[in-house]
């Protein structure tokens, strides 16, 4: 990764930028859901700028992701689920995706989570070799499961284990 970027927890004053981010990579090619409305809020319950990290150039966030909780589950609350990851078009290339994916892990290994997962378009080859190269590997596929721009996209669903051991935390 580029020596002039930092990975570090969100802020709140990070919002706009996260969501301009956002915005200037939305595509079909990594997003099933609508394009974000220029005003709506990044930061909010079920996403609190506590899930994200961002990666920092200078001044500048030119790259985030998001990490929270699989579900509300206590039964549950050792598998986090990656919610969201951009960087930003001239920062690609340069290890910073990679290096938000380790540190998003990272931290939720820290946190007591024993397995990330993530959820992938069929279509963004991109994407899932970068998964891959973090460790993660295709544990199921829902054929044809969005209908983007006429044609049928395959939603792949990725996961990785954050530890070593398959034994309960408590027995």
């Amino acid at each position: 990764m580029a020596s002039d970027v930092v990975i570090r927890p969100a802020r709140a004053a990070d919002e706009r930028e996260i969501s301009e981010l956002f915005r200037s990579t939305w595509s079909r090619v990594s997003e099933p859901g609508p394009e974000r409305p220029a005003d709506a809020a990044v930061f909010d319950e079920r996403h609190p700028v506590e899930s994200y990290l961002v990666a920092e150039r200078g001044q500048q966030v030119v790259g985030y992701i998001a990490q929270a909780p699989a579900s509300p589950l206590e039964t549950n609350r050792h598998v986090r689920h990656i919610q969201g990851l951009a960087v930003l078009a001239s920062a690609r290339g340069s290890g910073v995706g990679q290096a938000l994916v380790e540190a998003a892990c990272a931290a939720a290994r820290a946190g007591g989570a024993r397995r990330m997962n993530l959820r992938v378009l069929g279509h963004n080859e991109p994407a899932r070799q970068l998964y891959r190269r973090c460790g993660f590997a295709e544990v199921g596929v829902l054929p044809q499961e969005f209908l983007l721009d006429g044609v049928y996209v395959d939603d792949v669903w990725m996961s990785r284990p954050l530890t070593d051991s398959h034994e309960p935390a408590h027995p």
